[in-house]
């Protein structure tokens, strides 16, 4: 049986009653930490400590306020509440910011903080002093309110099919139906749905350009890039590093995808795909669903994460008592799915729009996955210990995604089934990667380029997703629609360059996977040593302690794509997948 996990909060320094009403309630507390003396290794030590609980507060509020305006766009008072926090409390968190920060480095105390995570922490600080300017906190303001707004244009979204009224997630899920006509109708349904924001989304895309172009400018940068760079602490690998990784994914994997998609042809008995058979399943074959409702996919999940690691389902359970999770799909919901980190009370919120199908189990996996590495973390001294670089955070979930294949029997009830969904589970491994390189290619070029127009943005990404796309898929008659197709990619709106990181991430949990293949036991605890760093080592250093490389070279991705088809033929010879 599951247990809760004790999640003590205990405040020291931020009144234990606070509520944030208005800046006035949290000035007294900056002050206090811009009058403190950092003369000694102790004075030092207690700032830090006070800092990191009252950035901890801030940040768990800002959270509830964002988890409860994704849950419910249509609430206004909820999207005010949010709004209040970017207008009002975020404009003047980063002044103070930059003050504390260069406190910190003209402290006599701080060359004895001499341990790796410091080190690491106060890299983090150099670059954000380095990135700030006053001139940016109201344009960086209305980057948050923009980058809000883009979910409420989606989550508006929805289809009418059959007489009945469907969002886009669950319109999705017609979209395996072996009735082709049915098939079509709906996606055709879909793609003018968004076709109808369309002229909408370009144009928010191009304030947030602009926007962010002139933050980088202004912050003494070439462009947006390098300067987004430096604000996601991306120092272990280069912008080259990216484009070399695109070339690498579309030699071996764009094939490899095209590959997937003939025998899809094949089984369908299609001479040709077009889009809206991609997902589809053959006359006779219905689509897997692992769960009937939110409720049953929480309790089955709690099941699998205990049998991988009783702490695991723990921390599923722990969140399950403490209703943080929103699963299902709904109008009026925003897109997408999310775990969000609540730095000061240690249990995170899962967010997602499941509509019963096998991605939404995947997409479970995933934000388990992250949960995990939440809770593995909780404890770490400060909250920028906490606070993960993409990288390693999505070595956690897509691993998890991987790993918990062996729990395919708590969902599926026959062997078939479950060796179905694993065989599936490994080809959409696989699959996402040229996705991926498409929106990081993509974004490249936007802020490569800040003064493209509408037209110039539709044609790149019309030959970017020719570079990168199966040939097998046809989309003949269907150009029209090709270049809105990045618009439901939230992260190019919100998380701006947070995407090549699955990328890399995708290849490490490979290895993790392969790892556990080999011997479950030891690179489940390598796996755990390596989350439990949280942002107290390098990228590599914890890749290197969960037993993988952090590596995304053409020999690297060679050597697990040899694994993964070793994986794919041992299934096709237990029998037909498919």
């Amino acid at each position: 049986m599951p247990q809760l996990i004790s999640l003590p909060k205990n405040r020291r320094f931020v009144a234990a009653d606070l509520s944030i009403t208005a800046w006035s309630v949290l000035e007294p507390y900056f002050e206090q930490l811009a009058a403190a003396s950092l003369s000694t290794r102790e004075q030092l030590e207690a700032w830090l400590a006070q800092r990191s609980e009252l950035e901890a507060v801030i940040d768990e509020d800002q959270a509830w306020r964002y988890i409860r305006m994704t849950c419910d766009t249509t609430n206004s008072a909820y999207r005010e509440a949010y709004q209040f926090f970017i207008g009002e409390i975020f404009p003047q968190l980063a002044p103070w910011d930059d003050r504390l920060n260069r406190q910190l480095l003209a402290s006599e105390a701080i060359d004895s903080m001499s341990d790796p995570a410091f080190s690491l922490y106060r890299r983090r600080v150099e670059a954000a002093i380095r990135l700030y300017r006053e001139e940016n906190v109201p344009l960086q303001a209305q980057c948050k309110e923009l980058e809000s707004a883009y979910g409420a244009v989606i989550g508006a979204m929805s289809i009418t099919h059959n007489g009945q009224e469907l969002t886009l997630p669950q319109a999705a899920q017609l979209l395996k139906s072996a009735d082709r006509n049915e098939r079509q109708q709906v996606w055709q349904a879909m793609v003018n749905r968004r076709a109808q924001d369309q002229d909408k989304l370009d144009d928010l895309l191009s304030q947030l350009i602009a926007l962010r172009h002139q933050i980088a400018t202004q912050a003494g940068f070439a462009s947006y890039t390098q300067y987004r760079f430096l604000e996601l602490g991306r120092f272990d690998y280069t912008e080259a590093d990216c484009l070399q990784f695109h070339d690498t994914i579309g030699r071996l994997v764009v094939p490899l995808k095209a590959r997937f998609d003939a025998d899809r042809a094949q089984e369908l008995g299609l001479d040709q795909l077009r889009p809206w058979d991609v997902k589809a399943e053959a006359v006779g074959k219905s689509p897997l669903k692992p769960f009937a409702d939110e409720a049953e996919l929480i309790e089955r999940s709690i099941g699998a994460f205990a049998n991988i690691d009783p702490y695991f389902g723990d921390c599923l359970y722990s969140m399950q008592q403490m209703r943080h999770f929103d699963l299902s799909s709904r109008k009026g919901k925003a897109p997408g799915g999310y775990n969000y980190p609540l730095l000061e009370s240690g249990a995170p919120f899962i967010f997602m729009n499941a509509a019963g199908s096998m991605e939404d189990l995947e997409t479970m996996m995933h934000e388990g996955g992250h949960a995990v590495h939440s809770f593995l973390t909780k404890d770490l001294s400060l909250s920028a210990y906490k606070s993960l670089p993409s990288e390693t955070a999505e070595l956690a979930s897509m691993s998890m995604e991987l790993i918990s294949m062996d729990q395919y029997p708590l969902f599926f009830a026959t062997e078939a089934e479950q060796k179905r969904a694993r065989y599936e589970q490994i080809q959409r491994a696989v699959s996402v990667l040229p996705w991926i390189a498409t929106i990081d290619a993509f974004q490249h070029w936007l802020y490569a380029n800040p003064q493209h127009t509408v037209a110039e943005r539709r044609a790149q990404w019309q030959r970017l997703f020719s570079r990168f796309a199966s040939p097998v898929v046809d989309w003949s008659s269907l150009e029209q629609y090709l270049p809105m197709q990045w618009q439901g990619q939230l992260h190019i709106f919100e998380v701006p360059f947070y995407y090549i990181e699955y990328g890399f991430a995708q290849l490490g949990a490979l290895g993790v996977w392969k790892n556990y293949h080999e011997n479950a036991a030891q690179a489940l605890a390598a796996y755990k040593a390596g989350l439990s760093l949280g942002h107290t080592r390098t990228i590599p250093e914890v890749y290197a302690a969960a037993g993988v490389k952090f590596d995304f070279s053409e020999a690297y991705l060679a050597e697990l794509l040899a694994f993964v088809n070793s994986q794919l033929n041992a299934l096709r010879l237990e029998g037909p997948v498919s």
